[in-house]
């Protein structure tokens, strides 16, 4: 039932846009009624008119949230959180949780793609932490272990542990994570969101199958990456 409502709850546009949204359309309803009152020549008026359509479309496009339902059986499987490019398949050594090897997948998401982001696999929400740091480009490597990033470990009904870290880019400035410790999470539900040019890394174990190739465009929710072994 409570996976159901908040299924419901789910909107087109994220709520995380909604107060930019709404505070750029009055701003630039302002600017455009000033221009039009203030100045004879209409020439303007209409070029920044027409700027302003397209910036704010641009705003709309950024914030957009697709409702998707992942109906087939999720045992083992690990979906793409994000919409966006696969610009990592390796293994790494992770030292901020696992302190181990692991196989990362790496999704890039330019200022283009929807910026919500999903929970990979289900589970139980182990631990949740942020971290601050630089504003790289997000698809370069360093990113990964030296930018703003949140990671959020989650635990399979199997045992099997999975991380994904939400990392910042150089024009994102703002990480929002949803996941709290101790509750369980769900492929369909959203995980967080990141504003404005960003990437989420999936760390699975060793051995884990991977589905997607480098260059690969992803949907978030939809297209599975992985299989847990």
């Amino acid at each position: 039932m409570g996976r159901r409502l908040k299924r419901l709850r789910k909107i087109r546009i994220h709520h995380e846009g909604t107060n930019i949204l709404v505070g750029s359309l009055v701003l630039l309803l302002i600017v455009n009624a000033a221009i039009y009152c203030a100045l004879p020549c209409k020439i303007i008026f209409y070029v920044t008119a027409l700027t302003s359509i397209v910036v704010y479309s641009l705003l709309v496009n950024f914030f957009r949230c697709p409702i998707r339902l992942y109906e087939q059986d999720t045992e083992k499987i690990v979906i793409a959180p994000a919409d966006g490019k696969v610009v990592a398949i390796e293994e790494v050594d992770e030292y901020e949780y696992f302190n181990d090897r692991r196989l990362l997948v790496s999704i890039f998401m330019s200022p283009l793609n929807v910026h919500a982001n999903w929970y990979p696999v289900d589970g139980t929400v182990k631990k949740v932490a942020h971290q601050n740091g630089k504003f790289m480009k997000a698809w370069l490597p360093k990113a990964s272990t030296e930018n703003e990033r949140s990671m959020v470990v989650i635990e399979t009904p199997e045992g099997v542990e999975v991380m994904a870290r939400q990392i910042a880019g150089a024009m994102a400035r703002r990480i929002v994570t949803y996941a709290e410790v101790g509750e369980e999470c769900f492929i369909d539900e959203h995980m967080g969101f990141i504003k404005f040019g960003s990437r989420v890394d999936v760390y699975l174990p060793i051995g884990s199958e991977v589905f997607v190739n480098l260059g690969q465009k992803t949907t978030g929710n939809q297209t599975v990456i992985g299989k847990l072994n």
